[in-house]
């Protein structure tokens, strides 16, 4: 299940893609627009500018703005900034591996082999999809 931040932040980024000319926006306005508070929607937006999705500008006529087009902003990476793992267990993970304490082999391991389907079933879907395809429509 998807965090709010990560709902929050998806929502927030959907809100910018359809803004003519790339033209920053208020926090206000997209918190106003979302229905997302505005200090939790100011936290969000500050990670997905550390981590380059972001950027934004001071001053009058200043706000967020998206750093890429919609289309090149996958919906894998967001949700890993915001989220962290894609995958449901450590052990099936491709960016943050780790193994499971109780496992003795993931070659063996039933539960393993489930998840990596899991895992490249979602992988799959989110890989190729971007911000473009999530905010048409909406």
């Amino acid at each position: 299940m998807l965090s709010k931040k990560t709902k929050y932040g998806l929502k927030a980024l959907s809100f910018l893609a359809k803004q003519k000319e790339n033209e920053p926006i208020l926090i206000s306005e997209i918190s106003e627009a979302e229905k997302i508070s505005k200090k939790f929607l100011e936290s969000i937006l500050l990670i997905l500018k550390k981590n380059g999705i972001l950027s934004s500008k001071k001053g009058k006529g200043g706000g967020y703005y998206l750093l890429k087009k919609p289309s090149e902003i996958k919906i894998s990476t967001v949700i890993r900034v915001l989220e962290g793992p894609i995958a449901m267990l450590p052990c099936v993970s491709l960016n943050y591996y780790e193994k499971c304490d109780d496992c003795t082999s993931e070659e063996r391991c039933s539960l393993n082999r489930l998840m990596v389907e899991v895992r490249d079933n979602t992988l799959k879907i989110l890989e190729n999809k971007t911000l473009e395809d999530f905010h048409c429509g909406t």
